[in-house]
């Protein structure tokens, strides 16, 4: 069977058209039901005890998400987002000289967090497409050098990868701290590139549950993410449902599924490029399973969005320039299919864009 095959095979049918893997992926039958099984667990015996009988399950997910990332598993803790891990390690970071270094495509919640725990920032340098210049970056941080680094090696706006690894190297070379982003790189491109932080939720290309994900860290850093005296109540379902997730993509070989999103993103823009009117942003070989496009004059990316729902059962996104302030200047339609997603999809998603309304 393959990769495409086992992957639709392990879930829930789906209602339409899915392309929106990169907000959140289809869960499957055996990530659903171990939540499941947690769940009623915790209604038997107690959260606490259902907790604890837990463990082996939660310290397996650990283990995974380290090797995912290049980290030891007692480096892993888990948290409820993305987000959740940014704030976490900037609102602990140690000094009061807090500058970072990021791309102009970065992330807007991020940048409003950054923001919100003082850090100053500015932006390393690009070339036309928005990927990061290896060299003149090299030059900027060495001549003034920053509290940290943060990229996000894959963009929420559009699927553009970053030289994740030589930028890795060159942020140790000068031994600058490196915090990454991995929500939307986490299964499309390898992490494991020896960063000081990586972060990632876990609905997206992993297609765990919502409201969980994890941070992995150097030891070093291990006081910046220990839990407080008051951490809080844990969803435990969500985080088992995780693991399992984690262990499913480990089982389907993470190389391979790099390679499969990767053709099915390159699929995607061959097909959609020959639509009159409608531009492409990505470069047609980009080995990643994000594509945007710039819908003609007259066509509202959010009102399409709605439409595909409504008139062909087909969910995409709809990415304002909110998501990338300091480089989106227009609202992009986002297509973001996973393995499963056939050639014969796509003729479906461009026949209903070359119908869509426009001035709605």
């Amino acid at each position: 069977m393959s990769l495409a095959d086992s992957w639709r095979a392990a879930r829930p049918p789906a209602a339409g058209l899915h392309l929106d893997s990169a907000a959140c992926s289809r869960q499957s039958y055996l990530a659903l039901d171990a939540a499941a099984r947690h769940a009623r667990r915790e209604a038997e015996v107690g959260g606490y005890l259902a907790a604890e009988a837990a463990a082996p399950v939660l310290d397996a997910g650990r283990a995974d998400f380290a090797a995912l990332t290049g980290m030891a598993a007692a480096d892993v803790v888990f948290t409820t987002g993305s987000r959740n891990a940014l704030d976490l390690l900037l609102s602990r970071w140690p000094g009061t000289q807090r500058t970072v270094a990021c791309l102009p495509g970065e992330y807007g919640p991020n940048l409003a967090v950054m923001a919100a725990h003082g850090f100053s920032r500015r932006t390393l340098p690009v070339d036309h497409t928005g990927r990061v210049v290896l060299d003149e970056a090299a030059t900027a941080l060495a001549a003034d050098p920053p509290s940290l680094v943060h990229v996000t090696p894959v963009g929420s706006h559009r699927g553009l990868v970053q030289p994740l690894a030589q930028l890795a190297d060159i942020c140790r070379d000068l031994g600058v701290a490196l915090v990454v982003d991995a929500a939307q790189a986490l299964g499309q491109i390898d992490c494991a590139v020896g960063a000081d932080a990586v972060y990632s939720s876990s609905r997206k290309w992993l297609a765990g549950p919502r409201g969980v994900g994890a941070l992995a860290v150097r030891p070093e850093w291990a006081h910046l993410v220990a839990p407080g005296p008051a951490a809080g109540d844990v969803n435990v379902a969500a985080q088992v449902g995780f693991c399992v997730a984690l262990r499913e993509h480990r089982a389907a070989g993470p190389a391979a599924v790099r390679a499969a999103l990767a053709g099915v993103g390159a699929r995607s823009r061959r097909v959609l490029a020959q639509l009159p009117g409608w531009r492409v942003v990505e470069p047609p070989d980009e080995p990643s399973a994000i594509t945007t496009v710039v819908p003609p004059a007259g066509i509202d990316p959010v009102d399409l969005r709605a439409w595909l729902i409504a008139e062909h059962g087909i969910v995409t996104t709809a990415a304002g320039v909110e998501r990338a302030p300091l480089e989106l200047t227009v609202p992009v339609l986002r297509i973001s299919p996973h393995v499963d997603t056939t050639s014969d999809d796509l003729e479906v998603l461009a026949a209903a864009l070359a119908d869509a309304p426009h001035g709605r």
